[in-house]
């Protein structure tokens, strides 16, 4: 049993090596259903569990985004479930500011203290604000969980067709909140487009089950710059920035079923049920982060 037993090099992590893609699998059969590649929970994990607190561990989570995101993004294109417009905004608005959250995770935020209140803070006002969000009746035509249609756009404002009702958002409202959700996800560790998913339902009252496709898109184009970022930029003498490739590989690999599976279930459940499970989980993480010493 003991040769199940392994010790990353890179990392010094000491675990079983069926439960980082175990982990994973679980984590975002649910995450990808709410458009969040469940990065978002693989780090604390990472940090509590496994002890694996240097700012290479948000470096590590990107890796994991480059495996387990495009099992989800498949199964949305798939379904006709893609918004586009939405998905190009985020990742112009998110590279530059993943570059931004780099500089801070390796300075400013490099010990585990202030990094951990700072995740916990943001995480707790989004899971706030969507917990207020469900207090509104939903509105009439909503559980329809089809493709998206009638999807229209200019500079201004983008527009599209879903469950029987008309949905949009601003264009530069979206921009100038992707810049600042890539700055958060670029110090988490877990891409640009990460937080936008409960941002865009949270803030613009968009459904989950249309942008789910769209944000998981972001996650993956922003976790490729993070990666090469993380990898390559000179960090302060004696912080560890280089990913745990191997690690990161395996919670991929468990990354990539969970979230093809649960991309392909997601139709099957409420957007309010989403919505409610996505506050939670915010929530809940949040918190673990803030009490976490």
């Amino acid at each position: 049993m003991s040769a199940w037993l392994h010790t990353f090099a890179t990392s010094g992590v000491t675990t079983w090596v069926w439960l980082p893609p175990a982990v994973a699998f679980a984590v975002s059969f649910f995450t990808s259903m709410v458009g969040v590649s469940g990065a978002f929970l693989l780090l604390p994990f990472q940090v509590g569990v496994l002890g694996y607190a240097s700012p290479a561990v948000s470096a590590t989570n990107l890796v994991y985004n480059l495996v387990a995101t495009p099992g989800g993004v498949y199964r949305y294109l798939a379904e006709g479930r893609m918004l586009w417009p939405l998905a190009w905004v985020v990742m112009a608005g998110s590279l530059p500011g993943v570059a931004i959250g780099y500089g801070l995770r390796v300075t400013w935020l490099a010990e585990a203290a202030a990094f951990s209140v700072f995740v916990g803070v943001v995480l707790l006002g989004l899971g706030l604000r969507l917990l207020w969000d469900r207090r509104r009746p939903a509105p009439p035509g909503l559980p329809a969980r089809g493709a998206l249609t009638n999807v229209r756009w200019s500079r201004r404002r983008v527009a599209f067709d879903h469950g029987g009702r008309t949905h949009g958002f601003g264009v530069p409202g979206m921009a100038a909140l992707s810049v600042a959700v890539g700055i958060v996800g670029g110090i988490y560790g877990i891409g640009g487009g990460a937080i936008m998913a409960p941002v865009c339902v949270a803030l613009f009252g968009l459904p989950v089950h249309a942008i789910a496709g769209a944000t998981l898109l972001a996650t993956l184009f922003t976790s490729v710059a993070g990666v090469a970022l993380y990898a390559a930029l000179p960090a302060p003498a004696g912080v560890a920035t280089a990913p745990d490739l191997p690690l990161g590989l395996l919670f991929g690999v468990g990354g990539l079923a969970g979230m093809y599976a649960g991309a392909r279930c997601q139709r099957l459940v409420s957007q309010r049920a989403l919505q409610l499970a996505l506050a939670a989980v915010l929530i809940a993480v949040a918190v673990l982060f803030l009490t976490m010493r």
